[in-house]
């Protein structure tokens, strides 16, 4: 049993160099740019930090994990493809709960910590810089949109 965790964890560390490495760089990158556009949406909304939503609203939390999981869809896809790539070049064997694995702890944390951020910054960078600017009769800054 031992022989086998030990020749997991060589495989799952083993992943960090070698052919297709660059996934490790892709993956958090497209995860980030879904979570910013993601994180702007609900500033401009008005909406709470989206992991934070999660935890703390059960009357919206599934509402919430399915639009998160429509946005991770495409990625969390995208992430099991390269891995099972590169398990057939390197290991000439696909392990599928190791690609599913590798995925989700690529995709999944960057995702949920991007977005929150994401949304929380720009809110508080909107505040400060139009509160001075902001009469009463303007409405909400957040969702004044010029696109």
């Amino acid at each position: 049993m031992w022989e086998y965790f030990r020749r997991v964890w060589e495989m799952h560390v083993g992943r960090t160099y070698g052919p297709l490495s660059f996934r490790f760089i892709i993956q958090p990158m497209v995860a980030a740019g879904l979570a910013i556009r993601a994180g702007l949406e609900d500033a401009r909304a008005g909406r709470p930090a989206y992991g934070w939503a999660v935890f703390t609203d059960p009357v919206r939390r599934h509402e919430l994990l399915r639009e998160g999981g429509k946005h991770l869809a495409k990625l969390f896809a995208a992430a099991v493809v390269m891995d099972t790539i590169y398990q057939i070049i390197v290991f000439r064997w696909i392990y599928p709960g190791q690609a599913l694995t590798v995925a989700t702890m690529v995709a999944v944390p960057s995702y949920f910590l991007l977005r929150g951020a994401t949304n929380r910054l720009v809110r508080r960078w909107y505040q400060s810089r139009h509160r001075s600017q902001q009469s009463p009769e303007q409405g909400n800054f957040l969702n004044d949109r010029t696109d």
